[in-house]
């Protein structure tokens, strides 16, 4: 699951507010949970600032017998402005783009991820063989 491609969808009535966030989070956990719940191995790829939301998916999840793996993909603030792929943190210092993660809304760090990339150490390749071989030894595939 992809956040920009469900922001497009099933939550394009969805902003940016705090409220707004938790419901995208909500959301996306029940459709991952409705995968699990038909033996589909789910991977979500969304920015999740708050760890009460987070902590929540986790807990629907564990709820009914489903594994949670949380990945903590991680870098400096600096790096993830280099990269700006959108010109998205330059309309947020300019101003143009209000509640953005990192600049005007927090980003609470995970306790305790089972998986912590560092996206400005490792690259791409790194990252994918890292969370392939977790989940491999963990028995989520074969």
């Amino acid at each position: 699951l992809d956040g920009d491609n469900i922001r497009l969808g099933i939550n394009k009535n969805l902003g940016f507010s705090a409220d707004d966030r938790t419901e995208n989070i909500r959301r996306i956990g029940e459709i991952s949970k409705l995968f699990c719940d038909v033996g589909i191995l789910t991977l979500a790829s969304f920015i999740s600032p708050y760890r009460d939301d987070r902590d929540h998916v986790r807990k629907l999840h564990q709820a009914s017998g489903f594994s949670f793996v949380e990945i903590f993909v991680d870098c400096e603030l600096s790096s993830a402005e280099e990269r700006d792929p959108k010109g998205l943190y330059k309309k947020a210092r300019a101003g143009e783009i209000k509640n953005f993660t990192g600049i005007d809304d927090p980003y609470e760090t995970p306790n305790n991820p089972e998986i912590h990339l560092r996206s400005d150490v490792l690259s791409l390749d790194q990252e994918v063989d890292f969370i392939m071989t977790f989940l491999q030894d963990n028995k989520f595939l074969m």
